[in-house]
């Protein structure tokens, strides 16, 4: 099964495992709380998804890659101990607590999260000494004399044998007492997280036209090649960074996170091409409206290659307007949300309390771990607003008549930034299509370019938000599912006569 699904798939189980009864036991005792094991590539977002299931169901996470344990890390270090048994004394040994177990238990205490998952990564690459104990953790959910605590739920992730060659099989007693859970590469699913993240949009188009080089990894002469998604992510948001110090990313910097020759060399090919299309057709100067009859006929005398780059550098711009329109309103929701608090105080806050309340929240939720970095730098420009609002007030900060006024002044003024970033995305949005429209007409460039508005959130969300005719007329008269395959057809026969210097 791809990642998504694999996702919910842990999701469910650790929602039944945390189930309890009427009177506070698990519904599944935690001897049958079987551990889940997730098998699949490297690099495909194992990591990741124990994070964000961690953080969207607001329960605890320690996670470690197991190859770095020693036996004594993971048992515990033997110490001698004085016992009576019969009358008569004897030296007994007995074990440290395990560090991973300790782990648990100061997540707990840092927290306050009673139920969390411990996540275990690499677990059929542990060391001959470790391979017992690592079983018997599986199986009894102890290590050495210790346990782990109630509403702690295992994960394990590993790699198949034909990524690494330090793996270990796990017999059947083994296999029957898990929850097996086989993941592999999906770029479409890959896809709707990268629009989420940010990837760069060159990135995207490329795997667009070369879904064959998301995940790949090859045995050569040279040794193993590969390309994953860990590497795509990575490699896009060094990029990034590279553009805002005007630097750009060459093959010999690709190669170092593509590490397979020729997927890197052919993406460098590409993020050259891209750029010079950037350039020679002013992206930004389109979304505001600016072209002429020179421009239309400049692209449509382009190849087929060269019009689906447009089309991705579009995208690619808007899905950055959409993103920022998203984020600023989820700060207006928020700041309202804390100024309604304060307008319904009736006076028993000040604007101060608010702030203060406001960076509690910041404080709690970052010590129980359940903010992501998006959600905890709205919070804080939330109460950097709070701050500026409390200093600016002439009329004092309790919540009277006339401090209300000032501030729902305050607030209108957040509120107009965002219906001005509103109204200029819909109308870059228009010019896109009108811009597709001149060039193109009803097109297979037309398909392309709804087809990633579909496949991109914030697009999505912005739309459901905002709406917008034009999208709706070219979505309707779209048929998707015969014509975006036209188009992908189309994408690679475009690549095909490119590698070969046919045009």
């Amino acid at each position: 099964m791809n990642i998504k699904r694999a996702k919910q798939e842990i999701k469910d189980a650790v929602e039944a495992y945390l189930l309890k009864d009427p009177f506070g036991e698990y519904q599944i005792p935690a001897i049958r709380q079987r551990p889940i094991l997730l098998m699949g590539p490297p690099g495909i977002g194992k990591t990741q998804v124990m994070e964000q299931i961690a953080k969207e169901m607001k329960i605890g996470l320690v996670a470690y890659t197991i190859t770095h344990h020693t036996r004594q890390s993971a048992v515990g270090l033997p110490f001698i101990r004085e016992k009576e048994y019969g009358g008569k004394t004897y030296s007994v040994t007995e074990y440290t607590m395990s560090e991973i177990i300790a782990s648990v238990y100061d997540k707990v205490e840092q927290t306050g999260n009673r139920e969390g998952i411990l996540f275990l990564d690499e677990i059929n690459c542990v060391s001959e000494t470790l391979a017992p104990a690592m079983l018997q953790f599986l199986q009894a959910k102890t290590f050495g004399t210790h346990k782990l605590p109630d509403g702690w739920i295992i994960v394990a992730a590993g790699n198949p044998p034909e990524y690494n060659k330090s793996v270990r099989e796990f017999d059947v007693v083994t296999l029957d007492r898990v929850k097996k859970i086989d993941v592999e590469a999906d770029y479409s699913v890959w896809k709707e997280y990268a629009y989420r993240q940010g990837i760069h949009q060159a990135v995207i188009s490329y795997l667009d036209l070369r879904r064959e080089n998301f995940c790949r990894i090859e045995n050569t002469v040279d040794g193993k090649q590969f390309a994953t998604a860990r590497g795509w992510e990575d490699l896009s948001r060094l990029i990034q960074v590279y553009e805002m110090m005007g630097k750009t990313a060459d093959r010999e910097l690709i190669c170092q996170y593509i590490q397979h020759r020729l997927i890197a060399k052919d993406f460098a090919n590409y993020l050259e091409l891209y750029y010079k299309y950037r350039t020679d057709y002013r992206v930004e100067e389109l979304l505001e409206g600016k072209w002429d009859a020179g421009v239309l006929g400049k692209i449509r005398n382009a190849p087929f290659d060269e019009h689906l780059s447009i089309v991705s550098l579009l995208n690619g711009r808007l899905g950055n307007l959409f993103r920022e329109c998203y984020l600023r309103d989820a700060y207006v929701a928020k700041l309202y949300e804390y100024l309604s608090d304060y307008r319904d105080s009736q006076t028993e806050m000040t604007l101060q309390d608010v702030c203060a309340k406001a960076g509690r929240d910041l404080e709690e939720q970052k010590r129980a771990e359940t903010l992501t970095r998006r959600q905890e730098q709205i919070l804080m420009q939330v109460i950097d607003t709070l701050n500026r609002f409390s200093r600016e007030l002439r009329g004092g900060t309790s919540a009277g008549d006339g401090v209300m006024d000032e501030l729902r002044a305050m607030f209108g003024k957040e509120r107009e930034t965002l219906d001005h970033m509103t109204e200029q995305t819909t109308e870059a949005l228009d010019n896109a299509f009108r811009f597709l429209e001149d060039a193109f007409g009803e097109s297979q460039e037309m398909v392309a370019f709804v087809t990633e508005l579909n496949a991109n959130y914030y697009s999505i969300w912005f739309i459901s938000e905002n709406g917008n005719d034009l999208y709706y007329r070219h979505n309707k008269g779209l048929l998707f599912e015969e014509r975006h395959e036209s188009v992908v057809r189309q994408m690679q026969e475009a690549e095909d006569m490119l590698n070969t210097g046919i045009r």
